[in-house]
Order: structure tokens, then C-alpha cells, then sequence
């Protein structure tokens, strides 16, 4: 098992926890924003060599066996604005990155390296530049600080060879009037040749979004009958408040559900896929906006079980109020324009929710206890149970049919990580970290 925390690896004997090998290097100085919490979101593997991002995004290659540094690649200039988050995606012989810094004023981009030598393969910007499609919302240099980072991993799918990957908000954050039109590709799903690099379809879930609606959470593949089809879907809870299913094919729109009851910066989604604006938006004098800055979901992970034909994920009911402030750009600072608060009265609440793909409201929902701190991912197993971190510092199973609670363990430590499961000698674990801790657990 491999274990990641900022700029360190760890390698544990799957079984018993001990540690086989570390590798570590101090966090870097002089970061700001995310970069500067030097968070990892885990490593990639290919044989005997992972793969890890560091907290300024470097490409890290380690032996496996172990833990030596076989190469060290960075793949930004080194502007502080940027970091790395993300776990890498190892697909075929390519290693491909993302980076964080959307409220920051950098230029986003998905790279691929050669999983070999650590050379660029390819690089494709998410902020087009003068000239290119969507380049009509970044005038003059504006297109180098406008965000729509890759701050979490995409998804591959081996027989469309193309992988998904969303992107993060525009910038700067809440002030909309500086890059007019769409500002693609932010918030954006984006479907990508994994060999060279080159755009197949986008959908873009927020256009010209002023609330911080990330579209980096997890999409999943779904091969299922669809409205009296079979179909290729593609599937993502976005953090506005909406769950999207998607022709993965081509990008087609298929479908959009409000899956949160705390929303009102639109009243819909349109048949193209478009938003239906109420013109709610941050002020100088601040607006009350929901979802909030945390999003009704994010980047913690959803799943989807084929036998119950159900998507699986946390939301978050939460409202903030929105402030708008004109801001130029300073290198080394936040690129928000200006920030958002608690809206008084206002209180988080999460909900583990189980929707068909083709229902208007949840199959079960499940209400945690607590004010929506937690950011635990979901897992769905075939034996009918989904594993979670709820909003109490447990990790707790229900059953996937009813949402009925079964189990919880108290780690007493706030849970920001997914739970992952696997099979030594037969015997199958289930594990999560929580804390500074990874607690492993054996089904009986």
C-alpha cells in the first residue's frame, strides 16, 4: 500500500501497516493559497516505478521496491502560484498531471509525460490563447491568470482511448466583468487523446461562473440502459448543485438533476445543458448565495454500483455570502476579487445521497450529524455496502439498497480522504485515512 501526506511516500505492508520504505522532502517555502497547505491526493503506479506530485509541482518517479529517486521532473516555471495536488494518472506509457492554483491567477494546463524518461509528451491548455476557440473571454494577458486548473485526477476509458478531466473556476474569482463570455475551458469537462494530447469534446457545467463552482469532482463511466438505450455515460455530482449524465462519446447533454435543496443561483438546466440564471451574484455590499464557497459536493469521491443502478456521494447543504471587490493581479496573492463568508443563519448539514440516473430525487438519503466539515469519499463494494467518512470522525458502511446504517468506527479524527478497498491472500480489507492515521479494517 502506498501512502502519500505533502511531499511525502510512504510503502506499508498491505497486511500489518509496517512500514517498508519512506520517501520525503521538505515542503516547499513561499507557496500561497492551496499550494501552500502542501496537500497530496496519492501517487500513480506503472510496474515497479510511482509516480507523485509534489507541493510545487514537481513529477516525482520512485522505485517501488525501494523507494529510491529514479527522476525528479518540474513541470511549471516555478511561479508560487501554482502547486500540485492531485494524484498522478498513469495511462498506457504516459503519466499525466494537473495542477492546483485557480483562485491565483495562473494558467491551467493537463500534461503528459513519458512514464520512462520523465520527457514532456504533450501539454494542453485550459485557457486558450489570443487567437484560439473560447480566446474572446481573456483580452490582452489576461489568458495567463485565468485559472481553470487540474487540481484533482481524470478518468480514462481504454476502449474510447480518452480521458476526463475537469477543470477548476475562472479567475479572478468573483469578478466576472474582467473576462466576459464563457472563460472556457473553466468548469469544464474536458475529453482528451491520451497520446497526443488533443481536445475531442468539452462540456462546460458553470459558464462565466462567478461562485467558485469547480468542475474537478470525480466523473465516473457508466455503461447502462438509458432512457431505452445502451449507452456510454458519463456521470459527475458537480459542485453546483446539479448531477450530470453525459453521452461520453461526443459530450452530448443527456440529463441534469438539482440534488440539493439550498440553491439559487439558477433555477435550472436547460435542454442544452446550460444553466438557467436567476442573476444572483456577489455585490459590494455581499449576496447570499447557494451552494456555497465549499460547493454542494466536491472533490471527495463518488461511486456508482451496477447492480443497484445507483450513483452514490456526499452533498453539502451550505450557503455563503458572496463579496465582489475589483482587484488587479499581484504576483505571489490570491486572485479572488474579493472573498466569501458564512451567511448568518446558515448551517452546514452533509447527506450521503443515492440517485438512478434517471429519477428527479434520491432512491435513500442519509443525514450525517454535524456542520458539513468532513470530506470522506464513498465506495460502493459488490457485496452491497457503502463505505464512507461520515461527519462525526467515523467510518461507516450502509447498506447500498436502503441507505440503513450497519457499521461505523470512531477515529476520532477528521476524515478528508476516500476509502479504498483490496484483497491479500483472499482475505479482503477495507482502509481509510483519517487524520494523520490510515486505519485498515478485514471483512469477515
Amino acid at each position: 500500500m502506498f501512502v502519500t501526506a505533502a511531499n511525502d511516500a510512504y510503502a506499508l505492508d498491505a497486511q500489518t501497516g509496517r512500514t517498508i520504505w519512506h520517501y520525503s522532502r521538505p515542503v516547499t517555502d513561499g507557496l500561497i493559497d492551496d499550494a501552500a497547505q502542501h496537500h497530496n491526493r496519492g501517487v500513480g503506479i506503472l510496474g515497479h516505478r510511482v509516480y507523485m506530485e509534489t507541493d510545487n509541482a514537481h513529477l516525482l518517479c520512485l522505485d517501488a521496491r525501494s523507494g529510491n529517486l529514479l527522476w525528479d521532473v518540474a513541470y511549471t516555471d516555478g511561479n508560487k502560484n501554482y502547486g500540485a495536488t492531485s494524484a498522478p494518472l498513469v495511462v498506457k506509457n504516459k503519466v499525466i498531471v494537473g495542477t492546483s492554483g485557480g483562485d491565483d491567477g495562473v494558467r491551467g494546463f493537463v500534461a503528459a509525460y513519458d512514464a520512462e524518461t520523465g520527457q514532456e509528451a504533450w501539454r494542453f491548455w485550459t485557457i486558450p490563447g489570443p487567437g484560439e476557440f473560447g480566446s474572446e473571454s481573456w483580452p490582452g494577458d489576461s489568458y495567463k491568470l485565468g485559472g481553470g486548473t487540474t487540481w484533482m485526477p481524470g478518468t480514462y476509458d481504454p476502449e474510447l482511448n480518452t480521458i476526463y478531466w475537469g477543470t477548476s473556476n475562472p479567475a479572478p474569482d468573483f469578478d466576472g466583468e474582467v473576462r466576459p463570455g464563457d472563460d472556457l475551458y473553466t468548469d469544464c469537462l474536458l475529453a482528451l487523446d491520451p497520446d497526443t494530447g488533443k481536445l475531442k469534446w468539452y462540456f462546460q457545467f458553470t459558464p462565466h461562473d462567478l461562485f467558485d463552482y469547480d468542475a474537478v469532482e470525480t466523473p465516473v463511466l457508466v455503461d447502462a440502459e438509458f432512457r431505452g438505450q445502451t449507452r456510454k455515460l458519463i456521470v459527475q455530482a458537480n459542485r453546483n448543485g446539479f448531477l450530470y449524465v453525459l453521452d461520453r462519446t461526443n459530450g452530448a447533454f443527456l440529463r441534469a438533476t438539482r440534488f440539493v435543496e439550498k440553491l439559487n443561483w439558477a433555477s435550472g438546466i436547460d435542454l442544452k445543458g446550460r444553466p438557467i440564471l436567476t442573476g444572483v451574484q456577489p455585490n459590494e455590499a455581499g449576496a447570499r448565495i447557494c451552494p456555497g464557497f465549499s460547493g454542494a459536493t466536491n472533490w471527495y469521491s463518488p461511486s456508482f454500483l451496477p447492480d443497484t443502478g445507483t450513483f452514490y456521494f456526499l452533498a453539502l447543504e451550505n450557503c455563503h455570502t458572496y463579496l465582489r471587490k475589483p482587484k488587479e493581479f499581484q504576483p505571489g496573492q490570491t486572485y479572488y476579487s474579493t472573498g466569501a463568508r458564512h451567511s448568518e443563519g446558515d448551517f452546514g448539514e452533509k447527506i450521503l445521497l443515492a440517485y438512478k440516473l434517471d429519477s428527479d430525487k434520491p432512491t435513500w438519503r442519509y443525514v450525517q450529524a454535524g456542520e458539513g466539515h468532513s470530506s470522506g469519499g464513498v465506495m460502493a463494494t459488490a457485496g452491497g455496502l457503502i463505505f464512507f467518512g461520515d461527519d462525526a470522525q467515523s467510518f461507516e458502511a450502509v447498506d447500498a439498497n436502503t441507505g440503513k446504517a450497519l457499521w461505523h468506527f470512531n477515529t476520532g479524527q477528521n476524515i478528508s480522504a476516500s476509502p479504498m478497498t483490496y484483497a491479500v491472500n483472499g482475505k479482503q480489507f477495507v482502509t481509510i485515512a483519517a487524520g494523520s492515521d490510515v486505519f485498515s479494517f478485514a471483512l469477515r
